[in-house]
Order: structure tokens, then sequence, then C-alpha cells
């Protein structure tokens, strides 16, 4: 169409929109993505671990604690997080009775499920993990009995084997709920 030497709005309408139609782009075309399984990354001694992104609620530098008397050795204490009273408890401590070694990478996971609120302390973080499914292995990491009780599986990539821990499963034990002497 030819742009109307006078136009009347209608005409002019029509010229603009045919305009637009002839020099209009594509939309872009929708890819399909593999879906990819998203975890906390964090190490446990010399294990790398990792939980579903969806089972821990924050992530944070230890923070001033009190003690509680009368409690396990793994119970590191208490802490006031916005508020809230967050026990805090040292996850190596719990698993193997030695407690976890205190430096400048270590933090807590902070899990709430079926009304546990909880810190579990850790080695160090190691941001988020991405995993394709094509790399998802039932070969448990180590061989560390204690610890494969809470995993659900692994994931293989490249040399780097990792343990998807489940921190429900952990929270739920009754040994775990038991933290009096």
């Amino acid at each position: 169409m030819s742009r109307p030497a006078t136009p009347e709005p209608l005409q002019w309408l029509t010229y603009v929109e045919s305009m637009c139609i002839q020099h209009a782009h594509g939309l872009p075309q929708q890819q399909v993505t593999e879906q990819e399984w998203v975890g906390i990354g964090f190490r446990l001694g010399d294990i790398q671990l990792v939980s579903s992104l969806g089972e821990i609620v924050e992530i944070l530098t230890p923070p001033e604690l009190s003690g509680v008397p009368c409690t396990k050795r793994w119970v590191w204490g208490i802490a006031n997080v916005r508020g809230n009273l967050l026990p805090v408890m040292d996850l190596q401590g719990y698993l193997h009775d030695t407690p976890c070694k205190q430096s400048r990478d270590t933090r807590i996971l902070v899990v709430n499920h079926n009304g546990v609120y909880s810190g579990l302390v850790v080695d160090a973080v190691l941001g988020l993990q991405h995993f394709k499914s094509e790399f998802k292995c039932s070969e448990l990491p180590g061989d560390d009995k204690r610890i494969h009780e809470y995993l659900t599986h692994g994931f293989k990539v490249g040399k780097q084997h990792w343990g998807v821990f489940s921190m429900h499963r952990l929270v739920l034990t009754p040994e775990f709920i038991q933290a009096a002497v």
C-alpha cells in the first residue's frame, strides 16, 4: 500500500498498519529447556553435599549465641534471629560426635519443617548448584554410613560427586529432635 497524499483518518490508519506489519520482526522462538535440579551446596568435612533449595529457608553467618544447659554436645546454643529463637546445632557434631572446626567460612543453614525450626552449622556454603537430570546417580559419595542415612541420591559431574542431603529427613529424626540430655 502506498502512502496516501491527503489521507483520510481511516486511510492513514490502514497505511500505518500495513507498514507495521511489513516491518515487524517475528516473536522470538520459545525454546524448551531441560529441567535442572537446584540446591544449596555445602561442605561437611571433606564431603560435598547439596540440599534442595526448598529445604533451606536462610543462610546465616554464626550469630551471637546463648548456651542452653542440659543439652547434647552438638547443640551450640540458641540465637535471636529477627525476634525468633533459633536453636543452632552442629551438624558434624550430631553425625560424628566431632565438633565442627569454626572458621570464617562456617555458616548456618536454617531449616523450618513440620514445626522444627533449627539452624545447622556446616563448614562452608558452596552456593547454588545446578544439576541436569543426566548427572543424577544412585551412587552415594564417600563411605560414611552416618551421612548416607540422610542422602537421597547423588549427582556426578566430572570428578565431583555431590550427595543430596535431606534436611527434612534429618529434622524428623527422633534422635535429632531429642537434643536434651
